[in-house]
């Protein structure tokens, strides 16, 4: 049989989200590095510009996107357990939490890589890029190759208005999480799910993994290191079950709440800015991934935001599975959204649908 293919990088956020899965999913992949060649050879080939991780499935189709590299090979393989919670409210959740993994918790992630690991990362960043070089070298190219990711950060609203808000966010979810950790092994039971690898990317790719960073985890979470371990090693690799009877646990509660309190007014605001956009454009025009200016307001700090429009595709995802329930799991769910925080999303709908097409999110 041959393997699947994993090209991405111990330091990437993403790359460790999809890693999370593979192991867990136990299937043969082989892991490469995105060197320069890689980059030249196959990604900008296949992709169109220089991301992480992509996937290529043992048939050869290349496919970039941590959930769509996850869904094709839930497709492939048709193991059990799946990777999406069967039962809806479980299902509902799993998506809310992907969407807060990898659209939120960027903000904290960025923000300790490159306020206070800058040196470490850019030596990683050429170590990645250049393994053959002199580490002088590998720094110097690290520094550019990382000028773009750093660059990235008032585009998602970390700048010195809402540091404080950011790092005080963060240290409460780790507070939240290792409550929860202190009665659940993963997010939604015995077994990680989709939300865990989601959680896993920024997590371990950044907040674990790097040191100073990894240090405040040790000593504020130790119970959230723990668990990134455990995911590191496979998660059970299949082993354990979800909480029965489509049951959330009430220790996610005070986690998404803060989602509920934090990004969604967020989101909220960039679906105005995607209304305007969307009515001069035509199906499958591709969607700005900044569609202009917003606030942030996070635990009393404020600050200068771009629209970014991905988290809109992963909203849109969790809206699906809400509008597909039954009405007895969506009584279940609107008592959840009620005690979170998040009524808004009993009635809140894009105002245009979004695909994926060619590796991009288009106008449906």
């Amino acid at each position: 049989m041959t393997s699947y293919t994993l090209y991405g990088a111990e330091v990437s956020y993403f790359t460790g989200k999809a890693r999370a899965y593979l192991d867990w999913r136990g299937v043969d992949y082989t892991e490469k590095q995105a060197t320069q060649a890689v980059y030249r050879d196959v990604i900008l080939p296949n992709v169109g510009w220089p991301v992480i991780p992509v996937a290529t499935m043992p048939d050869g189709t290349v496919i970039q996107d941590t959930t769509d590299i996850i869904r094709a090979v839930e497709a492939r393989e048709n193991a059990q357990p799946t990777a999406w919670p069967d039962s809806p409210l479980q299902r509902f959740v799993a998506e809310l939490l992907q969407l807060y993994g990898d659209e939120w918790l960027m903000l904290p992630a960025m923000h300790y890589r490159w306020n206070y690991n800058e040196d470490w990362a850019y030596s990683e960043f050429g170590a990645l890029s250049a393994p053959d070089r002199t580490p002088e070298q590998q720094y110097d190219i690290g520094r550019k190759n990382g000028a773009r990711f750093k660059g990235a950060l008032p585009i998602l609203g970390v700048n010195a208005q809402t540091v404080p808000g950011i790092e005080k966010s963060y240290e409460a979810f780790l507070s939240a999480f290792s409550a929860h950790l202190e009665k659940h092994p993963y997010l939604l039971g015995s077994r990680p799910s989709l939300a865990d690898f989601s959680f896993y990317g920024p997590l371990y790719a950044h907040l674990y993994r790097d040191p100073a960073s990894g240090e405040i985890m040790q000593k504020l979470a130790p119970k959230v290191a723990d668990w990134v371990e455990r995911m590191k090693a496979g998660g059970g690799h299949g082993s354990g079950e979800l909480l029965s009877d489509d049951a959330v646990p009430e220790t996610l509660e005070p986690i998404l709440r803060r989602q509920m309190h934090e990004q969604l007014p967020a989101i909220i605001a960039t679906s105005a800015l995607y209304k305007d956009w969307a009515m001069n454009a035509a199906s499958g025009d591709r969607v700005p991934r900044a569609l202009g200016d917003i606030t942030i307001y996070i635990e009393g700090s404020s600050g200068p935001a771009k629209a970014r429009s991905f988290p809109l595709w992963r909203l849109q995802a969790a809206l699906d599975v809400y509008d597909a329930m039954k009405p007895e799991d969506r009584a279940r769910a609107d008592t959840l959204l009620a005690r979170i925080g998040g009524e808004d999303l009993k009635t809140f709908r894009l105002p245009a649908r979004l695909k994926r097409e060619k590796c991009q999110v288009v106008l449906a």
